[in-house]
């Protein structure tokens, strides 16, 4: 085949231009530590690096609705906590009230000091969190659980509502507590014998005013109702810590599927140096050897032969 000068500079300057590109392809991968810059290198590759990329981000997501349910929980179980201590307080007032031979004033003092209790317990009712949310409101997270009455004891304005928060694939967990599942009212039997509810605020302005009033039938029944009050509240308490015990559980599971699916993005998307650095030398060596056979080649012509 005869070849002439022309396509010899065409072939010479392809093929170096081609080991040129390669070269820059292996030093774009080493600065930025990646198998693929871009996604016409490897489209396959490049898809399933979106997707890994993509799930983890969901992963990060569930772990963020995790951090914030956890931090609530922990929110209500201390806050409950507290109201299970002024509760067992409430219930030595209560027993110390009921021993006839008080008199009216000691009673009036106790009763004094409940009062101080009841208004502890309802600003524990209507704690918020660190976003400014109720945490005993159900849904209706921006209004006060409980709301004291003009002629009455505190009633509950929250609803009934639970939200659920998606932390899984399959998995959810309650995000919000309503006041009645933790200030649980108390079922009240009436001069018929027919029980009816109380709410939990209501039980403790009667036994004040039993105490103000030194009548010992209202001092009596509100020391057992003070054991519903204090059940309710611990009841609660188990629940959270129940939801606790998820919370942790659940976030063990998304580590370990986070450390996955790092490690298989790890393998298709990060740069093997060692490979790369080699991989780089060779083609700088047969970059310098083409220049190299190229430059002694373009200076051959057939003068030289007829000198």
């Amino acid at each position: 085949m005869k070849i002439s000068t022309r396509l010899l500079f065409d072939r010479a300057s392809a093929q170096m231009s081609g080991v040129q590109s390669k070269l820059t392809q292996t030093q774009a991968q080493l600065a930025q530590g990646k198998q693929i810059i871009n996604a016409s290198d490897a489209p396959n590759q490049a898809a399933t690096i979106q997707r890994l990329k993509s799930v983890l981000n969901k992963q990060d997501s569930y772990q963020s609705s995790l951090n914030t349910i956890k931090a609530r929980l922990e929110g209500e179980d201390t806050t409950l906590n507290s109201a299970s201590n002024l509760l067992v307080r409430a219930k030595e007032i209560a027993v110390q009230g009921a021993n006839d031979t008080l008199s009216v004033p000691d009673r009036k003092a106790l009763g004094t000091e409940m009062q101080a209790l009841r208004d502890q317990l309802l600003s524990l009712a209507n704690t918020k969190d660190s976003n400014g949310n109720y945490l005993f409101s159900g849904s209706r997270v921006k209004q006060p659980a409980f709301v004291e009455t003009a002629n009455g004891s505190p009633v509950y304005m929250g609803d009934q509502t639970r939200m659920n928060v998606r932390v899984g694939e399959q998995r959810s967990i309650p995000v919000n507590r309503t006041g009645t599942d933790a200030f649980v009212p108390v079922a009240r039997p009436d001069t018929n014998g027919k029980a009816t509810g109380v709410g939990f605020f209501k039980v403790l302005d009667d036994l004040i005013s039993g105490l103000n009033n030194s009548k010992g039938d209202d001092i009596r029944r509100g020391v057992g109702e003070l054991d519903a009050l204090t059940q309710g509240v611990s009841l609660a308490q188990a629940q959270i810590g129940t939801n606790l015990n998820v919370v942790d559980q659940q976030t063990a599971v998304l580590e370990d599927t986070t450390l996955n699916l790092k490690t298989t993005l790890s393998s298709i998307e990060d740069l093997d140096y060692a490979s790369a650095i080699t991989k780089m030398n060779q083609q700088m060596m047969s970059l310098e050897a083409a220049q190299a056979s190229f430059a002694k080649v373009s200076q051959l012509n057939l003068f030289n032969y007829i000198k």
